[in-house]
């Protein structure tokens, strides 16, 4: 018992405690031996704390900042609207230029601020979405315990001069639906009529209209917890014309409302499938209307600045539009309420008011003191 060498094998230690025997082979040296012995002893005194010790050891505190990236492109694909993760596999592209080669330790806050400082030569909006992207893709990795700390956690966002969004007239969304080609029509009218996203319009299936009930089902990933959430949207006399017609002239063996035939250069071959961008067809239709440009998601601030203005509640406005929070729903209000006008007006009685009070008051001293200089002179 204890340590022993046996040659052409090396050192062993064995050694009985409680009852029961241990032993160890083979170590090269003596020390290598008693050092092992000691851990081993250890480890039948207190496993517990052992075992803690080596799942902390195991924990990594680090990993290469490419594998975050893809770890969390895959994560905002499964979970986010198709248009988040372009978004992001677009910002991560270029994240991977820069610090594809480094661990996330390795990557410092004055690095990503002279990053950010460089985007904002674009403007600082872009800065900003680089910052709150890069800040989330760090944030998921703590959250996940792969890394230990986020290098853009004391990083401000660059200030942003806010205007009010241009929301075009009736008038004007009137012209480029004349100009369009009658399928684009249709999809432009869809947008109107439900204030709905693209990427819910685009989603939109046969199965999601109900001709009876007179509604459309819309779903959104703009939820808390990315999950793809339902709302019921009641159907104008428009959209029902609009749909009614497309159901009755459909392809039935296509289950989408808007659908189209494409090259897919993945697959090397044309396939047919939902729309998935559409951008470029507004400044077409922009253009040859002759009037200012504006995108598909203006129809949404449209329409709703138009219930706004005639006193649709704002409730009903926010569950139409699919904001969970009463405060998005807000920001889309551009229209000057009647409350706002008439508080304006009240204004503008109350100046004219003071002014002509003001106005008499000064007339009426100016003629005593006249009067009193002439009664002065007279005496």
């Amino acid at each position: 018992m204890g340590l022993y060498f046996i040659k052409g094998k090396g050192w062993r230690y064995d050694f009985t405690l409680k009852g029961v025997r241990y032993t160890g082979a083979w170590f090269k040296t003596k020390s290598e031996a008693k050092e092992a012995e000691a851990k081993r002893r250890e480890e039948i005194k207190n496993p517990k704390q052992i075992q803690d010790k080596e799942a902390k050891e195991k924990t990594p505190t680090d990993m290469a900042f490419l594998d975050l990236v893809n770890k969390r492109l895959d994560y905002v694909k499964a979970y986010n609207s198709g248009e988040h993760y372009r978004i992001y596999r677009y910002l991560a592209k270029r994240w991977i230029q820069q610090w594809g080669k480094l661990n996330c330790g390795e990557i410092t806050g004055a690095m990503i601020q002279d990053h950010i400082l460089e985007r904002s030569k674009v403007s600082a909006y872009t800065a900003n979405k680089d910052l709150r992207y890069l800040r989330a893709t760090f944030n998921y990795g703590l959250k996940k315990r792969l890394i230990t700390s986020n290098p853009t956690e004391d990083m401000e966002f660059m200030p942003v001069e806010k205007r009010v969004k241009y929301v075009p007239p009736v008038e004007d969304i009137d012209k480029v639906i004349e100009v369009a080609d009658p399928d684009t029509q249709d999809y432009l009218w869809a947008i109107r009529e439900t204030m709905g996203r693209v990427s819910e319009i685009n989603r939109l299936t046969w199965h999601d209209v109900d001709f009876e009930q007179r509604y459309v089902v819309l779903y959104t990933r703009k939820k808390r917890g990315g999950h793809l959430t339902p709302r019921k949207v009641a159907m104008t006399e428009k959209l029902f014309e609009v749909l009614s017609r497309r159901y009755e002239n459909r392809d039935k063996a296509k289950p989408w409302i808007f659908w189209h035939r494409y090259w897919s250069t993945k697959e090397g071959r044309f396939k047919e499938g939902p729309y998935k961008d559409r951008k470029k067809i507004m400044k077409i239709l922009c253009k040859k209307a002759g009037v200012k440009y504006f995108r598909f998601h203006s129809l949404r601030h449209a329409g709703a600045s138009i219930m706004d203005g005639n006193n649709v509640p704002l409730g009903a406005i926010q569950r139409i539009l699919g904001h969970e929070n009463r405060r998005t729903t807000e920001i889309y209000l551009h229209s000057i309420g009647e409350m706002e006008r008439q508080a304006m007006a009240v204004y503008e009685r109350a100046r004219k008011k003071s002014h002509t009070n003001s106005h008499t008051r000064n007339m009426v001293q100016k003629k005593r003191i006249r009067c009193g200089h002439l009664t002065l002179i007279k005496y």
